[in-house]
């Protein structure tokens, strides 16, 4: 076994906030896995960064204002080893490592750690029968996920 396997497989089950060790291997991974480099907030969205999609921009203008964000993670878990997380923040005050995208006066935020796994990807808002709710579509970094999407495997270039 690779050493990057073993690296992915001791760092699947990680959470963000459990301990500094643990984020700072989870980001090392991330950037070794993406290799792709980080964006700051004020830069406008570019094609590595992820994408909303006009069904995701109309719905967080329903839900969301200024002062509330629709904050997005990667965490640890999930069918497939990692799993999306959406949680709308009231009051938020981005720290250094967060990043807010913006299109047509929606905001999402999400962290650099987070952002690594998400390059590429659009966030859209999706409506069925039975449910409604934001989801993760296209995105690159995923190898294989579950049939509800709400978790990931991510790619290795080995």
């Amino acid at each position: 076994m690779s050493s990057l396997v073993r690296l992915v497989t001791a760092a699947t089950p990680l959470v963000r906030g459990q301990s500094v060790a643990a984020r700072a291997a989870n980001t090392v991974l991330a950037r070794y896995c993406s290799g792709a480099t980080t964006q700051t907030a004020t830069q406008p969205q570019s094609s590595e960064e992820m994408k909303l999609s006009d069904a995701a921009v109309v719905r967080l203008k329903e839900i969301s204002d200024e002062n509330t964000l629709l904050r997005i993670t990667v965490e640890g878990g999930g069918c497939s080893g990692f799993q999306y997380k959406f949680d709308l923040e009231e009051g938020v005050k981005p720290s250094e490592e967060d990043r807010i995208l913006t299109r047509d006066g929606a905001q999402v935020i999400i962290d650099e750690t987070s952002l690594e796994y998400l390059k590429g990807s659009t966030l859209d808002y999706h409506k069925e029968l039975i449910r409604a709710a934001f989801r993760i579509v296209n995105n690159p970094q995923a190898d294989t996920g579950c049939s509800c999407g709400a978790s990931f495997s991510i790619k290795l270039d080995l």
